[in-house]
């Protein structure tokens, strides 16, 4: 049974987002949304709601039908209530009265501890936040729940979660997933609708196989177009060989014949469309300025604790070589970001512990990107950290997705992805030889995970990554630092500690 049926529609806002956008949704669906950062994936969300309106086509919905959405971020009415009171919030007044119960199994389901249901939402992390969003959606028990970004600020454990919940949902609730995690997708999802500004296209596919049909459509479709504009070309040449011949001889009939011959090369041309060419919403490129030395990290047997001096794990003597990509694994709170931290202040200062090469120059950016705090603007940003002139500064942001309007205008204005990319420029223009990174790949679209991926990659970059994106750690990584039984282990294969990890 069809819940919502969108026919022919299209979003414009400053620009067209998409157009002629026809698909419905199904009982039992589970659909992935794809599409860069800024084409309209969050607002077809809110049209699908019955939040926001499309600019011009139909959108149809099963009578009675309750839908509800899992934003991105929490309105800000919520900020001062507790976890479980911003959940028992969603509910009916007069059901919220007899029916709190709901709350309860609900946040039992998503393996929220009681502490955590007692905290405010302001002070909660992005993971538990995003948690609280979904619990939200669900606790009103929709026929459609929607999804934006539900992995972001999520670590391995809380997805593992996230995926058994959504796999226990009734049959006939319908998912759909706004999602740049390409692995999640294709966990929870068995179609995915790749969201473009013209000829959007949805597969009967979980996402990776998706991608390979809509790569073999759009192939396909670049060489109709080629072989359209053969004969387009073929049949002017001979319109116009006619032509002279008629002009010479007079022949009424040549004349008529070439026109003829134009008008199909017209039609024919006016038919053709060349395949699909994404828009990028900004490149990412990294650099490696290269050292001598071989080791250009070294740690000797040590302690990593906590603030108040509690043991987190400890870890042998270890190193990291050029060209190293390692990554680090563990489930939440086992002390990867303690790690990361003490490893950027040993980097960056002095720890008898741990040692840089010395001429080890570091990169580094946190999952927060807290690293732009310090500058006002995107364009301040820049030309502190570089020696470009105006224009070369002007040109580099534009490159990394910042507009000419946005470069000077607060960083707080930027979206999530525009400034993860600002972030990779200004780790370019710094030009390390060694990269932290602390989930890198939060807030980027699927083209930028695919081009830090390959930058990474190309550029033979020494790095320590911490991420959850299981995708691109199989993507990226040469080597797997496993933080288990309070011990740092390597390990060859990720996708056994993924296991374990989604499964705790």
């Amino acid at each position: 049974m069809t819940l919502i049926a969108i026919k022919d529609a299209s979003l414009t806002r400053t620009e067209q987002l998409f157009a002629g956008l026809s698909f419905s949704i199904a009982k039992g669906d589970r659909l992935g949304l794809v599409a860069a950062n800024g084409r309209g994936k969050s607002s077809l969300l809110r049209i699908l709601a019955g939040e926001d309106d499309a600019t011009t086509g139909t959108v149809t919905r099963l009578r009675g039908l309750v839908v509800a959405v899992a934003p991105q971020d929490p309105p800000e009415r919520l900020q001062s209530l507790s976890f479980y009171d911003a959940v028992r919030d969603a509910l009916a007044p007069e059901v919220a009265e007899t029916e709190s119960w709901r709350v309860d199994v609900l946040l039992d389901d998503l393996a929220v501890e009681e502490s955590t249901r007692g905290r405010a939402v302001h002070g909660l992390s992005g993971g538990w936040q995003r948690t609280m969003l979904l619990a939200r959606a669900a606790v009103i028990e929709p026929d459609l729940l929607l999804l934006d970004e539900p992995t972001n600020h999520l670590d391995i454990g809380r997805i593992g979660v996230l995926k058994t919940f959504l796999a226990a949902l009734p049959r006939d609730c319908a998912v759909v997933t706004a999602s740049h995690d390409r692995a999640f997708l294709d966990d929870v999802t068995n179609r995915t609708l790749f969201l473009r500004p013209q000829e959007s296209a949805d597969f009967a596919l979980p996402y990776s196989r998706a991608v390979q049909a809509l790569e073999e459509r759009d192939a396909a479709r670049e060489r109709r177009f080629e072989n359209d504009m053969r004969k387009v070309k073929a049949l002017r040449q001979q319109a116009a060989k006619l032509k002279n011949i008629g002009i010479n001889s007079g022949s009424d009939l040549l004349v008529v014949k070439t026109k003829q011959l134009s008008e199909r090369a017209d039609k024919l041309e006016e038919r053709a469309r060349p395949a699909h060419l994404e828009r990028s919403a900004g490149t990412i490129r990294l650099t490696n300025s290269g050292s001598h030395a071989k080791a250009l990290v070294t740690i000797s047997d040590t302690a990593i604790t906590t603030p108040d001096g509690r043991l987190l794990f400890r870890i042998g003597p270890s190193w990291i070589e050029n060209g190293d990509r390692v990554v680090l694994l563990g489930a939440n709170g086992t002390g990867k970001t303690r790690l990361v931290e003490r490893l950027r202040a040993a980097l960056t200062g002095s720890d008898p512990d741990m040692r840089g090469a010395t001429s080890l120059k570091l990169g580094y950016s946190d999952q927060a990107l807290s690293q732009l705090d310090a500058f006002a603007t995107p364009w301040e940003a820049v030309k502190r950290l570089s020696n470009l002139p105006d224009h070369l500064t002007r040109s580099q942001l534009a490159s990394a997705g910042v507009g000419i309007d946005a470069q000077t205008a607060p960083l707080t204005r930027l979206s999530g992805g525009q400034r993860a990319r600002l972030a990779m420029l200004l780790l370019r223009l710094a030009q390390p030889n060694f990269y932290l990174l602390d989930e890198p790949t939060n807030h980027l679209d699927i083209e930028g995970q695919d081009m830090l991926e390959s930058e990474l990659i190309e550029h033979g970059a020494a790095c320590l990554l911490v991420s959850h994106d299981r995708a691109f750690v199989q993507a990226v990584a040469t080597r797997i630092w496993v933080i288990t039984g309070k011990r740092l282990a390597e390990v060859d294969d990720p996708a056994p500690v993924f296991e374990k990890l989604m499964s705790n």
